[in-house]
């Protein structure tokens, strides 16, 4: 069976930034074929995007957040622990599960910058729904073959 829906799911630290992740992905697929989860913050996402996974409903789940160094803990340690649970919800689902976890080297809350993450989120969000599709139709071919 085929798939042609797809989740994507949002962190709401720095919503401003992130949700121009999914104003990309929405470029190329159809809003009618996207189911949006909203999260806390992006060490959420692991859990929820395997959760989405396991429902067998979809195709592909994106996953989108802005890691920065807020000066609670280390941002490093949250973008690894975030990045190594994508990657495993999509391994033990079977489901592709892409990452659009951003942790920029040099980050600070002024409108400069804040214009830049958002033009560069567009993108990301654009490149992930690529992603998406490009597997989607890959794995089709793959399991027609088999």
């Amino acid at each position: 069976m085929t798939h042609t829906r797809y989740a994507f799911v949002k962190a709401n630290w720095h919503s401003d930034i992130v949700d121009r992740a999914l104003d990309g992905f929405l470029e190329l697929v159809p809003s009618e074929q996207v189911d949006v989860y909203d999260v806390p913050g992006a060490f959420e996402m692991p859990l929820m995007a395997r959760d989405l996974a396991r429902t067998g409903r979809y195709a592909a789940v994106a996953c989108a957040a802005f890691v920065v160094d807020g000066g609670i803990y280390r941002h490093d340690f949250v973008a690894q622990a975030v990045v190594d649970g994508l990657m495993r919800a999509g391994l033990d689902t079977g489901v592709p599960v892409l990452s659009v976890s951003l942790t920029p080297h040099q980050y600070q809350e002024t409108d400069h910058h804040n214009a830049i993450y958002r033009t560069h989120f567009v993108h990301k969000g654009r490149e992930a729904a690529q992603a998406a599709l490009m597997i989607s139709e890959t794995r089709a071919k793959v399991a027609q073959a088999a």
